[in-house]
């Protein structure tokens, strides 16, 4: 049940990270503006970081959706949800109505203050899919499975081996070479 709870968090978040770089990625000066408009970071930083940040929101949903390096990318997901939640709070908090940005546009905008809770608390339930995929990366139909080995719960089958038998008489394959009753009393080896 947890690997399709997993599916469903990979395919929802990034779906959502898929839909938002690519709003973006045909008008990168929008992407500048919206991150300009929170003045949180430097302005040297702001191109860089307005035109990388939908080139790395394509990377991570595309990987989250095929289910490749799903921790890893589920670690950046959730360092993004973080910084943009309290950049909306930031904004609404200093008074500011802006445009989030989250799939394209940005700037001013009139209703904003009546948007930052709906947004807040939408990046909330992407910061919480994006940490469950952080604890159990594993999930169904994942590329991640074929690439790096069976799924843990296959790996790590607790059902006992003959390995973990207490039997001293066992004459397992695994603990040793199957010895005769004759070879088990021979001192050592015979001489003629």
């Amino acid at each position: 049940m947890k690997d399709w709870i997993g599916l469903l968090a990979r395919l929802v978040t990034g779906g959502v990270w898929l839909v938002a770089g690519a709003l973006k990625l045909p008008d990168p000066a929008s992407s500048v503006r919206a991150v300009r408009a929170y003045d949180l970071l430097p302005e040297a930083i702001v191109p860089t970081v307005g035109h990388l940040l939908p080139v790395v929101e394509v990377v991570i949903g595309l990987c989250l959706v095929v289910g490749l390096l799903v921790r890893p990318m589920s670690v950046l997901s959730a360092l993004l949800f973080v910084a943009f939640i309290v950049g909306i709070a930031s904004a609404w908090a200093r008074g500011l109505q802006i445009d989030c940005g989250c799939f394209g546009g940005g700037g001013y905008d009139a209703d904003a203050t009546s948007k930052y809770p709906w947004e807040i608390a939408r990046d909330v339930g992407l910061l919480a899919l994006s940490l469950w995929l952080v604890v159990r990366p594993r999930s169904r139909w994942a590329l991640d499975s074929l690439l790096f080995g069976p799924r843990e719960d296959i790996a790590t089958d607790p059902r006992p081996t003959d390995a973990d038998s207490t039997d001293p008489d066992s004459n397992d394959a695994d603990t040793g070479p199957v010895l005769t009753h004759a070879e088990r009393n021979h001192d050592g080896p015979e001489h003629s």
